[in-house]
């Protein structure tokens, strides 16, 4: 593993912010800053407890000299490093065990022993060094305007809503623990969806039909204003069965209490279908024919399918033949999403318009590799099936929502303000030891408005709801601030915590121009991260930084001048210095994004603790990263500008908003 407690650039601009802490050195073409106190010493542990002892012989880490050892992934002389000593105060934690998928649900557990390899490291028999978090690090994370319950675990957003006045949120929630497991429905109420008020559970796993869990559903608001949720629970036997709830007094504007009706369950598993292969119907939208329609996730073999469903009451069903849609190697979809989108932009839709100048958006998450993958179409009606508009890009082999940490997402019509609302579960990767010791796991992403990209025509601009811009407090502006090849330029902020970013990005037209062509097949997730130099980049922020880079997460933007001068662009996310924690995944995200003639590059950013947020080109592609800073915390956290290109300039303007904290607590006086 790379040391990446060594900065990968220098500090330039301000003499006054750039900490003079020894001479530069140049390792592999980058420079590097010595850090104060980096001397590595190393701590023997001559001395075990009895019982620590016993526990890591039956583990197989412990040898005869008392030492730990680093997992023989083509020997230790192949990797050059000896054996891991551990420092004082670590202990050894085993990988998170699976959790959800003997369930049949998707993976819950927050990494694998061959993930945790991009951030921690594994030792003996799949053990992993856990490193010494204290209660302020811990605490530092816990996010201020993001939307979490008061402790424990959470998961899929449910049914959301608006209903007299007030937006609903439920979700997948654990009452009893900080990991996945009990699962029923957590509730929520806001009256903007930043400041919530948390009510009580909406619905318990109490029935033979959904003992094992009150798993995934969505709401549908009848012409009459009734609500009807359909929602997926596990039975006695492990059979996933969808089930009809609503409200018992529709009056109530909070909806506090929930009936599930008699007849329960409404569908079971069709044949041909596996019995854990069935789960999360959509919101219905209404047929020419006056019933209603729902889709329902499921494969056969490797095939991920939508099943097709039509209903008059919500109780009965009838099975449409063949399936909305399917994409052969995709494997289970779940929490299938379906809804129109206008060709000409603008508001969002009624889920069950459609006609001249609507195209309809299919999205699933995949069960094999946890990511939200969306498709733009044509659905026909009559037949009762969804076609692409490029085949290429169908779903679950092209676009997704979002490439980070971002799942079992949602949409809902919000007829308030007539625009459609996405909703994204936001997980964890840091260890499971952790989130028990701090209490809590998991958050909901900013909601998001979505519309067509009408310049593409293949892509959704995601953007935060704009009552997210209530937050914003006190601002600073940065115009045209120079960064040359290989620098990096503070952005002086009185905190760095808690922002909102907006800034834009424009290379030295001449060095773009003098470029050599180039046949490079940039990827984001196998390069260096923002280490990996090109002529046209890297370049963009660091946030969430430590004043020597000691950690450090820079977002930016990477471009190609490819045959004819042609430019393309990617946009990534470095989490691989993000934290001098072993115990947290580090990955490097990101995508190939669109930049259109006469745009400039430009990005959004929400950074929350231990939540970052990017929006580029106006929410063309989005990646969410979580990031457990141990030093850039709390005042020591710092915001860069940087560019390590190797030929052109970079000149950038900012905008930075120090944001409020939301304002979520308990529904007082229930």
């Amino acid at each position: 593993m790379g040391d990446h407690n060594q900065p990968f650039l220098p500090v330039s601009g301000d003499p006054e912010c750039a900490p003079v802490l020894g001479d530069d050195v140049v390792v592999d073409g980058a420079l590097h800053r010595p850090q104060p106190g980096s001397t590595k010493s190393k701590l023997l542990l001559a001395v075990f407890s009895g019982i620590f002892v016993v526990c890591l012989i039956l583990a197989g880490g412990y040898d005869k000299s008392g030492v730990v050892k680093v997992a023989q992934l083509g020997g230790v002389d192949e990797l050059g490093v000896g054996p891991i000593e551990m420092p004082a105060g670590s202990t050894i934690v085993r990988p998170a065990v699976s959790r959800g998928k003997s369930a049949g649900v998707s993976e819950k557990a927050n990494f694998s022993p061959e993930q945790l390899l991009g951030g921690g490291e594994v030792i003996g028999d799949g053990l992993t060094e856990d490193f010494p978090w204290n209660n302020s690090m811990l605490s530092w994370q816990r996010t201020a305007f993001h939307f979490q319950p008061e402790k424990n675990w959470m998961n899929d957003p449910n049914g959301p809503l608006f209903y007299k006045g007030w937006y609903h949120f439920f979700y997948q929630y654990n009452p009893n623990a900080a990991v996945w497991g009990d699962i029923v429905w957590g509730h929520a109420v806001s009256r903007d969806m930043i400041h919530w008020l948390h009510l009580p559970l909406a619905m318990v796993a109490d029935q033979w039909y959904d003992v094992q869990g009150v798993w995934t559903g969505s709401a549908t608001i009848l012409p009459d204003g009734k609500v009807m949720m359909l929602y997926t629970g596990s039975t006695n036997e492990s059979v996933q069965v969808q089930n009809l709830a609503y409200p018992a007094n529709h009056d109530d504007p909070l909806l506090l209490d929930w009936v599930k009706h008699p007849g329960n369950p409404v569908l079971v598993p069709p044949p041909g279908i596996h019995h854990k292969d069935f789960r999360d119907p959509t919101t219905a939208w209404k047929t020419s024919e006056g019933k209603w329609r729902i889709t329902i996730g499921s494969k056969v073999n490797k095939t991920g399918i939508a099943l097709i469903y039509d209903t008059e009451d919500f109780i009965n069903f009838e099975l449409k033949e063949g399936f909305l849609h399917g994409v052969p190697g995709t494997g289970m979809w779940e929490c299938v999403d379906f809804y129109p989108v206008a060709v000409a932009g603008g508001n969002g839709l009624d889920t069950s318009v459609n006609g001249a100048g609507v195209r309809h958006v299919v999205k699933a998450s995949l069960d094999d590799d946890r990511h939200d993958y969306y498709a733009i179409g044509t659905y026909d009606e009559e037949a009762g099936k969804w076609y692409p508009d490029n085949p290429a890009i169908d779903v679950g082999i092209g676009i997704r929502y979002d490439y980070g940490i971002f799942y079992a997402s949602k949409t809902f019509f919000d007829q308030s303000k007539q625009r459609r609302v996405l909703w994204g579960w936001i997980g964890e990767w840091d260890s499971e030891a952790a989130d028990v010791r701090k209490g809590w796991a998991s958050l909901q992403g900013m909601p998001r408005t979505v519309v067509l990209d009408t310049k593409t025509g293949s892509n959704l601009l995601q953007w935060p709801v704009v009552e997210s811009e209530s937050l914003r407090l006190r601002s600073k502006e940065f115009k045209n601030v120079v960064a040359k090849p290989g620098a990096v330029v503070p952005i002086k902020l009185e905190a760095a915590t808690q922002l909102d970013i907006v800034a834009e990005f424009e290379l030295d037209k001449e060095a773009v121009e003098r470029a050599v062509e180039s046949d490079e097949e940039f990827k984001c997730s196998s390069s260096k991260g923002a280490a990996h130099r090109g002529a046209l980049g890297p370049f963009g922020l660091l946030v969430l930084s430590e004043e020597t880079l000691s950690e450090q997460t820079p977002v930016y933007f990477y471009v190609v001048k490819g045959k004819n001068a042609t430019l393309r662009t990617y946009f990534c996310a470095d989490q691989s210095r993000s934290s001098l924690a072993n115990d947290v995944n580090k990955q490097i995200y990101g995508s190939y994004v669109p930049v259109l003639t006469g745009e400039k590059f430009a990005v959004r950013m929400l950074v929350d603790h231990s939540i970052i947020e990017s929006f580029a080109q106006g929410g063309r592609s989005v990646i969410t990263s979580r990031v457990y800073p141990t030093k850039a915390i709390y005042g020591a956290a710092r915001l860069f500008l940087f560019n390590n290109g190797t030929e052109a300039g970079v000149t950038a303007s900012l905008k930075v908003w120090q944001m409020n904290s939301a304002f979520i607590r308990p529904f007082p006086n229930l």
